[in-house]
């Protein structure tokens, strides 16, 4: 959902912030990124960030904090094209092992007598007694150093000068006279889809079917044609898919865009496009998120120092490895791992 406005287009955030617009914020040098993902293929400019979004992966096979997608896209008004690239950057990771089951039934007598009863204490050995004063400092030593820790992690007011902060901030030079879009931060919402929303839209295809139905018993028999019908049928699936897609947008009409790693996209039309495969491991890609209708919107009122007129794009979708690989032999320099997903287009 749209947040609040940046003061500056061209402010300094950092890798884990979720933006529209602005300059990327990478979490390594843009000397580690190569040239030519930044810029069009087709007319040679600079790509503008369109998305930034701070992309996580927490699941039972692995984990991956340092993770972000980038959504570039060419606006010069010269370019025709109108090319997109989508760029993945993140560390590398291991894949979490199945913890192995003990299945060793045998246990040393003190375990056996705790589990027999946890709460029994034998006050009579003295080799057991606790010390109260050591057992306080213990604590409050824990006490504080969680704090400690807690408030680092929480902290979101980064100091540029700081060595430890992310060298987008650290050395990062702002370049005051790019193009870029209109930059605004966003918030998460979950979508609240009813059932009931769902049995509305197959009832308006229902009916809209059984009219089409009806105007067609209309004619002569010897009207009807194969060709026509196959050309009725597509129509159809079309003219459903679109529906389904605008019912689910009217719900929430300010969606800039859908986040739903390994789900499954929001098509505006029935040509899904083909995601391919990852460049770096193989494997397959899958849906990750996609821009809404709503962006169209909100950057075209706001930017200024580019036209946008030539966007009549309905829905742009992102798929990513399904892996999420970082081979250690396509680190970069900085130990960032830089890998170009795919994009499709989905227009009017």
């Amino acid at each position: 959902m749209p947040g609040p406005w940046a003061d500056d287009n061209y402010e300094i955030a950092d890798h884990y912030t979720t933006k529209i617009g602005g300059l990327p914020d990478f979490p390594c040098s843009k000397s580690a990124i190569r040239p030519d993902l930044l810029r069009c293929n087709s007319c040679g400019e600079h790509l503008c960030l369109v998305a930034q979004i701070y992309a996580p992966i927490s699941s039972k096979m692995l984990t991956v904090e340092e993770r972000v997608i980038y959504i570039f896209a060419c606006v010069a008004p010269a370019c025709e094209a109108l090319r997109w690239r989508v760029l993945r950057v993140q560390r590398p990771f291991t894949e979490k092992e199945p913890e192995p089951l003990d299945n060793d039934a045998s246990a040393s007598p003190s375990t056996t007598k705790l589990q027999a009863d946890p709460w029994s204490f034998d006050f009579d050995d003295e080799d057991d007694d606790i010390n109260l004063d050591d057992l306080g400092r213990a604590l409050t030593e824990a006490t504080a150093l969680a704090s400690a820790s807690k408030t680092k992690k929480q902290s979101t007011c980064l100091d540029p000068t700081d060595k430890n902060s992310p060298i987008s901030l650290r050395s990062r030079t702002v370049d005051d006279k790019a193009v870029v879009l209109a930059c605004f931060y966003t918030y998460t919402q979950d979508e609240n889809y009813s059932k009931s929303v769902a049995s509305l839209s197959a009832s308006v295809s229902s009916l809209n079917i059984k009219a089409n139905e009806s105007d067609g018993n209309e004619h002569e028999p010897d009207e009807a044609w194969e060709g026509e019908s196959y050309e009725y049928d597509r129509a159809l699936s079309a003219d459903r898919t679109y529906l389904k897609f605008k019912k689910r947008v009217d719900l929430h009409p300010e969606q800039c865009f859908r986040y739903s790693y390994g789900g499954k996209p929001l098509l505006a039309s029935t040509e899904a496009g083909d995601p391919g495969r990852c460049l770096l491991c193989g494997e397959p890609r899958h849906y990750e998120l996609q821009l809404m209708p709503s962006l169209l919107y909100y950057l075209q009122e706001a930017t200024n120092n580019c036209s946008l007129e030539n966007w009549t794009w309905m829905t742009v979708l992102v798929y990513s490895c399904s892996k999420a690989c970082a081979p250690s032999s396509k680190l970069e320099s900085e130990g960032w791992i830089v890998a170009e997903e795919a994009i499709v287009v989905q227009t009017e």
